[in-house]
C-alpha cells in the first residue's frame, strides 16, 4: 500500500510541476506567436479553441491558485522555501509558490485516493480516516524529502569535484591565464554543478557584478564548507595582494587531503553499517541453509522413532 501511495505522489507532483511551468509560459501568447509566424489571419477565439484543454482550463485555474497561495503564505515561509530551492539548484526553476502548490496537490490527491480505495474495499470509517490522514501526511512530507535529497546529492557532487576543478584552475593560472579565465575554463571543460556555478559567476561579472560579490553569492548558493573556505581564501588573497596561483595550489592540496580523509572515514564506517544487514539478513539465510537439512533429519528421525515405538 505505502509504495503505491509514494508512486502516486511522485506522479502527482510531476504533473503539477509540468502544469505550473505551462502556467508561467502563458500558452496563449505562445500560440499567437505560432500563428504570427504562419502569417494566418485568425481571431482570438479561434486561437483559444485551437489550444489544448489543459492550456484552456487547467492552466488558468493553476495560475489563480498560485496567486492565492502567494497571498496566504507568510513571507518568511516563502523565503525559507526559496532558500531551500536555491540550495537544491532550483530544480525545474520552481518558485516557492509552485513548490507549495505541488505539496498541496500531493496532500489532497493522495488523501482522496487513499480514502476512495478504503471505501472501495469496504474498510471501516475509522480505519479509512486513519489511512487517509497518513497518506495525506506522506503527500505533504514527500516533496520536502525529495528536495532535501536533491540538495544533498548536489552538495556531495560539488565536494567530490572541487579538488579536480582547483587542479585545473591551478594549471591554467600557472600557464598565464587570469583567475576569471581559469573559472571559465572549468565551465567549458565540464558539465556539472560546480562548473555551472563557476559559469554563473562569470556571467554575473559580465553583467556588472564585482567578483567579490559574485563569489560570495556562489558560496551562499552552494552552502558547502569546502567551497566557502576556498572562496574566503581567494578573497583574502585578493585583498592582501597575494599571488592567486599560490593560493590555488595550497587550496587544491588541502581539498585532496580532505577528500582522502572523507574516504578513510567512510571506509571505517563500512563495518558498522554492514553489521545490521549481516545480522538480520545474511546470517539467518546462512543458518537456514546450513541447519535446515539437519533440522529436517532430526524431525524425520523423531517421527520414525515414534512410529516404530508405537
Amino acid at each position: 500500500m505505502i509504495p503505491v501511495i509514494i508512486v502516486i505522489a511522485i506522479v502527482i507532483i510531476i504533473i503539477s510541476v509540468v502544469l505550473l511551468r505551462r502556467a508561467e509560459e502563458d500558452p496563449l501568447t505562445s500560440r499567437i506567436d505560432e500563428f504570427a509566424v504562419r502569417e494566418e489571419i485568425v481571431s482570438i477565439e479561434e486561437i483559444e479553441l485551437s489550444m489544448p484543454i489543459t492550456d484552456r482550463i487547467f492552466v488558468p485555474i493553476i495560475r489563480r491558485i498560485s496567486e492565492f497561495v502567494v497571498r496566504l503564505t507568510p513571507q518568511t515561509t516563502l523565503e525559507r522555501t526559496t532558500r531551500a530551492l536555491e540550495l537544491a539548484g532550483n530544480p525545474r526553476n520552481m518558485t516557492a509558490a509552485e513548490f507549495w502548490m505541488a505539496r498541496g496537490f500531493a496532500t489532497v490527491l493522495m488523501g482522496g485516493l487513499t480514502f476512495m480505495m478504503m471505501i472501495r474495499f469496504g474498510q471501516p470509517t475509522g480505519k479509512s480516516v486513519l489511512y487517509t490522514l497518513g497518506a495525506s501526511a506522506i503527500g505533504f512530507i514527500l516533496p520536502i524529502m525529495l528536495l532535501r535529497s536533491i540538495k544533498d546529492r548536489r552538495q556531495q557532487a560539488v565536494i567530490k569535484k572541487l579538488p579536480d576543478a582547483l587542479d585545473l584552475m591551478t594549471i591554467c593560472v600557472d600557464a598565464g591565464l587570469t583567475f576569471n579565465a581559469a573559472m571559465q575554463k572549468v565551465d567549458e571543460k565540464w558539465d556539472d554543478e560546480l562548473a555551472r556555478e563557476f559559469g554563473r559567476v562569470i556571467y554575473e561579472m559580465q553583467l556588472g557584478k564585482t567578483r567579490r560579490a559574485a563569489l560570495k553569492d556562489m558560496s551562499e548558493r552552494l552552502d558547502v564548507p569546502d567551497v566557502t573556505s576556498f572562496i574566503a581564501a581567494v578573497l583574502q588573497a585578493e585583498q592582501l595582494g597575494v599571488g592567486i596561483g599560490k593560493v590555488l595550489r595550497i587550496q587544491s592540496e588541502q581539498m585532496r587531503v580532505r577528500r582522502r580523509q572523507r574516504a578513510e572515514e567512510k571506509a571505517q564506517q563500512a563495518p558498522v553499517k554492514m553489521l545490521f544487514p549481516m545480522v538480520f539478513l545474511i546470517f539467518p539465510t546462512i543458518f537456514l541453509v546450513l541447519l535446515g537439512p539437519a533440522a529436517f533429519q532430526v524431525i524425520r528421525s523423531n517421527s520414525l522413532s515414534g512410529v516404530t515405538g508405537g
